[in-house]
């Protein structure tokens, strides 16, 4: 210890240790390894001794210091507190004693500090509030116990200890219980925060005795409903967040006697009640903070709503992303006008195999619906633009949405029946080039007709049965049931997860498998074979091949994203747009290239096709000309 007005010339104080540093009444000794309270003069104002070393406070530590406003102690290792360590301290305005080993608070330990108005305890390990462990406290503004390990509060009023209490902080403690005692004649407390406890119930009328209470944090508990007259006396309340709570209710009246709150937060909370009339009477409000963001559909009036938009849908459009806006259009066009292309083509031209032509204009028409698909859903996302939101809800629970994503559904599932069904039919001409059977007309009907009925069981199912079901088509603003969310019911999961990872990743390994085999098949055997057998045989398999390449392209993110999603891993809204926009659909718009305008035989049957019909054209203009000649002998021919 030593003198040192020469080194700090503006330094109130003649005593303080040489390795602090004084300024005015003012001394800073943070982070310098110290292990007790250091002595300094009895005129200081403020001292700090953060991230030291201390580990106990001793009786009448700190008497001598009568002018002492501020004392800073923490991050140390203070574990044990002299019932008597404050003691003398009057002139006491603010105490921090964060981030140490504190377990417990002994009775009248603050009863000298009369003028404390903040008392900070922030990670601390404090289990229990004791009665008069704050005796004493009677101009305390401000306590804060953030991160500590409460697991109750006492019965007996905490503001009769500390009758100007403004703000009290217990966030991130083990609170299981509220009750109307512990908060009795709380007049002058403002805010209140509660946020990451575990409080389940809580008694009728708490809120009684707080009635200027101004912000009010309860998310991130275990609340599963709240009475309706919980907030009742709350008229002054203009901030309120119940985020985060396992609520399975809200009433419709539940925030009507709100009529000065400014700012309501109620994320990740599902409502599957929800109505404008449940915030029709909070015209002050000008921010609102949902689940969801197509709730803010309900709230028109309130100036800021978030989310604003879900990676799919935003606040004013269907489609998030402008440039899918556009490409939705593009899509369903190429995907339209290249299957119904392929269509006409295939029926004007004669084919020696029509079974397989039947069952390429079945795999058209399969595609073609996921253009209308697509053209639906551009065509609402005109319909709602610059107001989505005010139609969100909705739109997704409406008819409209559950035929387009039922639409959608059955386009898929048959495309992909059909291209396992056509893959297996050439498995066996391939592989068993030398067995009889060979399906007819009829079987080859009997079979396509099959794959549409079970496609369309497949999609209709969800339709019948909303209480297993729920809102299967309507998850989303494109309708289509791709991705798995918390709130969505167990049988929709399992449905979801059985036609994605069961049916059809099935129908993938099955095509996977069958090529494999085919290419096997035709190297083994192409020295012994006589090539003419296998030629056409060949150039179909290898053009189905490509189509079926395309199909891994397409299927495997989706395989991969629903994966992620049964995991639980969040997914952003945008990778699904993409997915059910560009990705799904871009292999109805491949299949007629891949399969019938790129294919060989084709071409040559339509230059055949074209060059008969200018040999008949030909043939009739000169036969005009010849009629003409005999009809008019002068004319020159």
């Amino acid at each position: 210890m030593k003198k040192n007005v020469e080194e700090s010339k503006e330094c109130m104080l003649d005593v303080f240790p040489e390795v602090c540093f004084c300024e005015a009444g003012r001394v800073n000794c943070n982070k310098k390894g110290l292990l007790s309270v250091p002595a300094v003069s009895s005129n200081i104002t403020a001292l700090e001794l953060n991230s030291n070393q201390i580990t106990a406070l001793q009786p009448d530590q700190f008497i001598r210091y009568r002018h002492l406003e501020r004392l800073h102690l923490e991050d140390n290792r203070i574990k044990i507190i002299s019932k008597q360590a404050f003691s003398g301290l009057y002139s006491l305005r603010r105490l921090f004693l964060s981030q140490n080993r504190i377990t417990s608070l002994k009775a009248g330990i603050f009863g000298d500090l009369s003028n404390l108005e903040w008392l900070i305890l922030d990670e601390n390990r404090i289990t229990s509030m004791r009665q008069k462990s704050f005796e004493g406290l009677k101009s305390l503004f401000f306590l804060s116990l953030l991160n500590n390990s409460l697991e109750s509060i006492p019965k007996k009023s905490v503001c009769l200890e500390m009758p100007r209490l403004n703000w009290l902080e217990l966030e991130g403690n083990r609170i299981s219980s509220l009750w109307v005692s512990s908060f009795q004649n709380c007049t002058t407390l403002t805010v209140l925060a509660l946020r990451k406890n575990r409080v389940q119930t809580i008694e009728e009328g708490i809120f009684f005795g707080m009635p200027n209470l101004i912000d009010l944090d309860i998310s991130v508990n275990k609340f599963e409903e709240f009475s309706s007259t919980m907030f009742r006396n709350l008229l002054n309340l203009k901030q309120l967040n119940i985020s985060n709570n396992p609520l399975t209710h809200i009433y419709e009246d539940q925030f009507d006697m709100f009529v000065n709150l400014q700012s309501l937060s109620i994320e990740e909370v599902e409502i599957p009640n929800i109505s404008i009339q449940m915030f029709r009477s909070l015209s002050n409000l000008s921010h609102i903070y949902f689940k969801k963001f197509e709730y803010c559909g309900y709230s028109p009036n309130v100036r800021s709503c978030k989310p604003n938009t879900d990676g799919i849908s935003t606040f004013e459009n269907l489609l998030a992303n402008i440039i899918l806006r556009v490409f939705v259009w593009v899509v369903a066009f190429i995907i339209c006008f290249g299957n119904i292309f392929v269509i006409c083509l295939r029926s004007c031209i004669a084919s020696e195999n029509q079974h397989h032509t039947m069952a390429i204009i079945s795999l058209c028409c399969a595609d073609c619906l996921m253009g209308v698909y697509l053209f639906f859903i551009g065509a609402f996302d005109i319909k709602y633009c610059g107001e989505y939101n005010r139609h969100a809800q909705l739109w997704m629970e409406s008819l409209q949405c559950q035929l387009i994503g039922c639409l959608a559904m059955l386009s898929t599932e048959v495309s992909v029946m059909l291209l396992t069904y056509m893959t297996l039919e050439k498995y066996l001409c391939i592989v068993f080039p030398f067995h009889n059977y060979r399906a007819g007309r009829k079987q080859t009907l009997c079979y396509l007709i099959l794959i549409w009925v079970l496609g369309f069981i497949i999609a209709v199912i969800p339709l019948w049965d909303k209480q297993t079901f729920g809102n299967y088509y309507g998850r989303n603003g494109v309708c289509f049931p791709l991705h798995s969310d918390e709130m969505e019911k167990p049988g929709a999961r399992c449905y979801s997860t059985g036609i994605f990872l069961g049916l059809n990743l099935f129908a993938f390994i099955m095509i996977v498998f069958s090529y494999t085999s085919m290419f096997y098949s035709v190297q083994k055997t192409a020295k012994t074979a006589r090539q003419s057998v296998y030629n056409k045989e060949v150039s179909i398999a290898k053009r189905f091949f490509f189509i079926v390449f395309t199909d891994a392209m397409c299927w495997t993110p989706i395989f991969i994203l629903k994966i992620l999603s049964l995991l639980r891993v969040e997914i952003a809204g945008t990778i699904i747009l993409w997915v059910v926009i560009f990705i799904l659909p871009i292999n109805s718009a491949l299949n007629p290239i891949l399969y019938t305008i790129t294919a060989s035989s084709f071409q040559e049957k339509l230059k055949l096709c074209l060059k008969a019909k200018c040999k008949q054209a030909g043939l009739r203009e000169t036969s005009q000309k010849v009629s003409e000649v005999y009809q008019n002998p002068s004319a020159p021919p």
